[in-house]
């Protein structure tokens, strides 16, 4: 089966706490689409493997299941932030594709 690729615009949004993030929560459409095709992909605590573009950077990380939402959040890391000029409160176009399998990833 082919990964799923899909585009979509979220709000950064800043979480503030013991260790300050910034991430994305998926569309309720592709948070479905996410559990569906993202079974043979699923590590630690639910989440699913991910290939996120943005602009002009491309990386791999996971996508975390988020009880509030029901959703998932795509974590957006500083270097990304900063290659991008995202600050929290940004509509960002997100191109993410839902890994098959749970391979070793690099970066995050």
């Amino acid at each position: 089966m082919p990964p799923v690729t899909e585009t979509f615009t979220a709000v950064l949004r800043e979480h503030v706490g013991p260790a300050p993030w910034h991430f994305l929560t998926l569309p309720p459409d592709l948070a479905d689409d996410v559990r569906e095709s993202g079974a043979g992909a699923r590590v630690g605590f639910g989440s699913v493997r991910v290939t996120v573009t943005v602009g002009s950077s491309t990386w791999q990380t996971s996508v975390f299941p988020d009880a509030r939402s029901g959703s998932y959040l795509l974590p957006v890391k500083q270097p990304v932030r900063v290659a991008e000029g995202l600050r929290a409160g940004d509509r960002v176009l997100v191109e993410l594709t839902v890994s098959r399998d749970a391979a070793p990833r690099s970066g995050g």
